[in-house]
């Protein structure tokens, strides 16, 4: 018997990848947590995000630099988490100094080979030269359609950049940054992420981000329905100052106000996103946690908003209550789950947040592929007509190619050098969907960049589409009964 065939595979065809109706993104790091692999962020919840947020900081002209802050400044009296003498994310390993061999590049290319984009917060020095600005563009050149959040929260009053500059010089460095990001890495979109509309009816700082507004890709802002904002330096209780809440309702109206306002005074019909987005543990408990998280979704699903693209949840992983999982204390590599990650997942897999797959034409091989990002690719499907639940379910590739994997609703991560991935978790999970005899089932394939970069071609779009080509037909083992069982021998 053939171990590996195409028998099971009644049929190919070209399949197309294209935006949910909302987006859903996930921070992964900050200053709260380190980064988790996306090999077990895919695991746990199924399915590829639209964009992984990081979040690092660069000031080169300081004399700390490039230490964490925080390592650098042991001995330093501080009484929040921004005291430091500047913002404590990890170091930008690029620009003018530096390579890609350090941070954030390897967690860039995990987040692309894994089907997904990314999106760079990166605190920066306004001071610093264009020269500083052109190294860091072309730093991000090869890494696809990812966006960049240039010193976010950019209105307030803690972040190294408000202590050191104006909001107006703020926004003039945004307008400097993004024009030599047009030129030097057009890949990148810029994201401005500043303040809310006020009681005057206009947005803060209206006057002095105007400009940067007008040339930014992406309108941003940073709520939460609840948060600790005392975190790690007090425990928050009630009756306390370190906290604050908002209604769900409250929360909406605030953001689509400041977006159709926005809309008016630059003329400009772009999406505004909450690129943090969570309802703290530390306040309302981790088993109410997810109550707020449910309640928004339910409003976006209702609503249909035509200028919300996105929440990004703020964390997977954190040592506070603001995370899907909870950092272990005794081992940073391990995460406790929440109560949220399960109500997140079913959110997750609600059509109105998951992207579209359009099945096409039939096809055979040798096959073109190609990857523009996490919601815009062309890839395959292979038809398989199961007879019942499977017992055992497998896929072989021999072509060293980096593969996103999806069947019955679980995502799976094929590595170039991997040749065989076990599918079967996408039938047992508790969360798995049944299987009904005779029904048939795709097993739907995108091969994303091995590297994680794009690799530099004479194609015009080489910065924003990776091509490939699968030369022969991946291979199934589809099994319907145990290779053999163990005999329940009768106790004597």
């Amino acid at each position: 018997m053939k171990e590996y065939t195409t028998e099971d595979i009644t049929q190919v065809k070209r399949i197309s990848l294209h935006p949910a109706k909302f987006g859903l993104d996930l921070g992964d790091g900050s200053e709260r947590g380190e980064y988790v692999n996306q090999d077990y962020i895919l695991h746990k919840l199924g399915r590829p995000h639209r964009y992984i947020s990081l979040m690092y900081t660069y000031y080169p002209n300081d004399k700390e630099w490039p230490e964490r802050s925080s390592e650098a400044c042991k001995d330093l009296e501080v009484h929040g988490q921004w005291d430091y003498p500047y913002d404590d994310y990890y170091p930008y390993g690029g620009g003018i100094g530096g390579n890609l061999e350090n941070e954030p590049f390897h967690q860039m290319r995990d987040i692309r080979r894994h089907g997904q984009d990314v999106a760079l917060t990166l605190t920066i020095d306004c001071g610093v030269s264009d020269e500083h600005l052109i190294r860091i563009a072309r730093d991000l050149a090869t890494f696809g359609r990812m966006r960049l959040r240039i010193n976010h929260e950019c209105t307030g009053t803690w972040f190294t950049h408000n202590k050191r500059y104006s909001v107006k010089e703020i926004g003039a460095f945004f307008v400097r940054f993004a024009k030599i990001l047009k030129k030097e890495a057009p890949n990148v979109q810029t994201i401005l992420c500043a303040g809310l509309l006020t009681e005057d009816g206009k947005v803060e700082y209206e006057k002095e981000l105007l400009k940067a507004y007008k040339i930014a890709d992406v309108w941003s802002a940073d709520s939460y329905p609840a948060l600790h904002f005392g975190w790690p330096f007090d425990v928050c209780e009630q009756g306390g100052t370190s906290y604050a809440t908002r209604s769900i309702m409250e929360f909406y109206t605030k953001y689509e106000a400041t977006a159709k306002h926005l809309r008016e005074i630059t003329g400009q019909n772009k999406m505004l996103v909450a690129s943090e987005f969570n309802i703290d543990g530390d306040v309302t408990g981790p088993k109410a946690q997810s109550e707020g998280l449910l309640a928004i979704s339910s409003v976006i699903r209702k609503k249909k908003p035509d200028w919300f693209g996105s929440f990004s949840m703020y964390q997977f992983r954190d040592r506070g209550r603001l995370g899907l999982e909870i950092q272990d204390p005794n081992y940073v590599d391990c995460g406790i789950e929440q109560p949220i990650l399960k109500d997140y997942k079913a959110i997750m897999d609600q059509a109105y947040f998951k992207p579209e797959i359009k099945k096409e034409e039939k096809v055979s091989f040798p096959v073109d592929m190609r990857w523009g990002g996490s919601e815009d690719a062309d890839g395959i499907a292979l038809t398989v007509k199961l007879k019942q639940e499977p017992v055992f379910f497998e896929i072989e590739v021999e072509e060293e190619l980096a593969l996103m994997i999806e069947v019955n609703g679980k995502w799976f991560y094929k590595a170039p050098t991997t040749k065989i991935v076990d599918l079967m978790s996408a039938f047992m999970d508790e969360d798995a969907k049944p299987v009904k005899p005779g029904q048939s089932m795709d097993v739907r394939i995108f091969a994303t960049p091995p590297a994680g970069e794009n690799p530099k071609t004479k194609a015009k779009d080489w910065a924003t589409n990776y091509r490939v080509v699968m030369q022969e037909s991946p291979k199934l083992r589809v099994r319907y009964a145990p290779v053999a069982l163990v005999k329940k021998d009768r106790v004597v």
